[in-house]
C-alpha cells in the first residue's frame, strides 16, 4: 500500500476545505480561502523539501511560513475593526524574501527571524483576547465571548509553532536533525489545522462592516469618530451622558432584538465611537458588552413570558438570542431561574 506523507496529507485536506470555504458568499470568507491555501502551499513545500531537498525550495518554505501569521492576524483584525492592518506586517515577510535569497552569501538567522516572528503575533492575538475583543465593532455582540476563546487558541497555536521552530533548531544543534520529520509531523498535523478552523471561525462570525449603513449613518459614524480621536478621554458625567444616548437609541430602535447586532452597528445609529461605546460600558455600568446587550435582552423575554403564552424557544428567538442554552444562560445568572419557573412565579 502507498504511503502518503502526512504533510501532503495536510496540504491536500486544506485544500478542499479551501476550495469549500471559497464557495461561500462574503469577502471574510474569500480571506479565510486564502489563508487555507497559503497554509496549503507551505505544508506542501515543507514535504517536498524533505523529499527532495531543492535549492529553491528551502528558500521558498521561510517566505510562505512568514505569510501565515500575517495572514491570520489579517482576518481577526477585519473582526475586530473595519480598517484593517497597518502597512509594516508587510516588513517582516519582506526581510526573510531578501534574507531567503541572500542567504547563500552571508546566512541570516532566518529560524530565529520566524521564531520571534511567530512569538509576537501569537502573544498580539492573546492580547487582542483578553484585552480588545469586547470592543470588536464587526463581531456579532453575542459571538464575542465565543471570539475571545477563538483568539486565544490561535495565538497559542502561533505560540506552539514558535516552539517547534525552536525543538527543530536545537534537533539541529544537538542530534543532526534526527527527530525533524516527527518534529514537523507533530506541528503540521496539529498546528495548522487547528489555526485553520480558528480563522474559518472568526470569517464566518464576522458580520460584512457595510451592513445596514446609510449615507447619514455614515456621515455619523464618521463625524463621531473624529470627535473621539481629537477629544481627550471622557470624564466619568460625559461617558454617563454618552451612555444614556446610546440606550435611548438602542431601545426606541429595538437594535438588542438583531441576533447579528455588532458594536460598529450600534456606533453608526448613535453616532458615538465604538470604543467610546466599550469604555463606558465597562467603566459606567461595570458589565461587558454582551452583558450590557443581554440585559435589554432578558427584560424583553421577560415581558413576553409574562404577557403571552409563546413557547420559551420561540420566546429566545424573539429576543435576539441565538442559540437556547446561551438564553438559559444568562436568564439564569440575571434573573436568578430557569425562564419557565419566571413563568411559573408570575403566574401564581
Amino acid at each position: 500500500m502507498v504511503s502518503i506523507p502526512l504533510p501532503f496529507v495536510v496540504s491536500l485536506l486544506l485544500l478542499v476545505l479551501a476550495g469549500a470555504v471559497f464557495s461561500q458568499k462574503g469577502t471574510e470568507q474569500k480571506s479565510a480561502a486564502c489563508f487555507l491555501i497559503m497554509c496549503a502551499l507551505t505544508t506542501g513545500v515543507v514535504g517536498l523539501r524533505w523529499l527532495l531537498d531543492w535549492s529553491i525550495l528551502r528558500m521558498l518554505q521561510p517566505v510562505l511560513a512568514s505569510l501565515i501569521p500575517v495572514l491570520a492576524w489579517y482576518v481577526f483584525a477585519k473582526a475586530h475593526q473595519s480598517k484593517g492592518i497597518a502597512w509594516w506586517h508587510g516588513l517582516m515577510p519582506s526581510i526573510l524574501i531578501v534574507s531567503s535569497i541572500t542567504y547563500p552569501w552571508w546566512h541570516p538567522p532566518i529560524d530565529l527571524m520566524l521564531t520571534l516572528m511567530y512569538l509576537a503575533y501569537g502573544i498580539g492575538l492573546w492580547y487582542l483576547a483578553l484585552h480588545q475583543v469586547a470592543w470588536s465593532e464587526n463581531i456579532a455582540v453575542s459571538d464575542l465571548p465565543a471570539a475571545s476563546l477563538v483568539m486565544r487558541v490561535a495565538g497559542s497555536m502561533l505560540l506552539f509553532s514558535a516552539m517547534i521552530d525552536g525543538a527543530l533548531s536545537v534537533d539541529f544543534m544537538f542530534w543532526d536533525g534526527s527527530h525533524a520529520q516527527n518534529i514537523l509531523a507533530l506541528g503540521h498535523g496539529i498546528l495548522l489545522p487547528m489555526l485553520s478552523l480558528a480563522v474559518i471561525w472568526i470569517s464566518a462570525h464576522t458580520q460584512p462592516s457595510a451592513l445596514d449603513v446609510n449615507v447619514l449613518d455614515g456621515e455619523k459614524a464618521s463625524s463621531a469618530s473624529s470627535d473621539g480621536l481629537q477629544s481627550n478621554s471622557p470624564s466619568l458625567s460625559e461617558m454617563q451622558a454618552t451612555m444614556e444616548q446610546v440606550s435611548s437609541v438602542l431601545v426606541s430602535q429595538t437594535l438588542f432584538l438583531d441576533p447579528n447586532l455588532t458594536l460598529a452597528k450600534v456606533a453608526r445609529k448613535s453616532g458615538v465611537p465604538s470604543r467610546l461605546i466599550s469604555q463606558g460600558v465597562n467603566q459606567v455600568l461595570q458589565m461587558n458588552v454582551s452583558q450590557w446587550i443581554n440585559c435589554y435582552r432578558i427584560e424583553h423575554a421577560q415581558a413576553l413570558l409574562e404577557q403571552t403564552d409563546l413557547p420559551v424557544t420561540q420566546i429566545y428567538l424573539d429576543s435576539g438570542f441565538q442559540t437556547k442554552s446561551n438564553f438559559h444562560r444568562e436568564f439564569s445568572r440575571q434573573v436568578g431561574c430557569t425562564p419557565s419557573a419566571y413563568r411559573k412565579q408570575q403566574s401564581l
